[in-house]
């Protein structure tokens, strides 16, 4: 939601510059001119804030699923404390669900 209001904001923000620069090189004379501008300005500010914003969220997403993997390969509680399990070999993030990649069936 906020991705969607951060593209938008940079669309109406983009069409005001263009409007504007265009509309105080030009003077009166050419509003048509002007609304092209404005046009063009919020299209290209919002294709510009939305490869940002598909950038951004690929790295927290790319982020949050190395914290699990190390996470789930680092540690687990056991009797002695906490030690490393070498049956689990990695994590992928699935609908909020972490799922094991590989587990060794003979030691299950």
């Amino acid at each position: 939601m906020l991705a969607f209001a951060a593209v938008l904001i940079g669309g109406g923000s983009g069409g005001l510059v263009g409007y504007s620069v265009t509309d105080l090189q030009c003077g009166s004379d050419c509003p048509t001119l002007a609304g092209a501008m404005g046009v063009l300005g919020a299209t290209l500010a919002s294709l510009g804030v939305g490869i940002v914003v598909v950038l951004t969220l690929r790295a927290m997403t790319e982020w949050h699923a190395g914290r699990l993997q190390r996470a789930a390969a680092t540690t687990i509680p056991s009797a002695e404390g906490s030690v490393a399990d070498p049956r689990v070999r990695g994590v992928r993030r699935m609908g909020g669900a972490a799922l094991l990649l590989a587990v060794d069936a003979d030691s299950v």
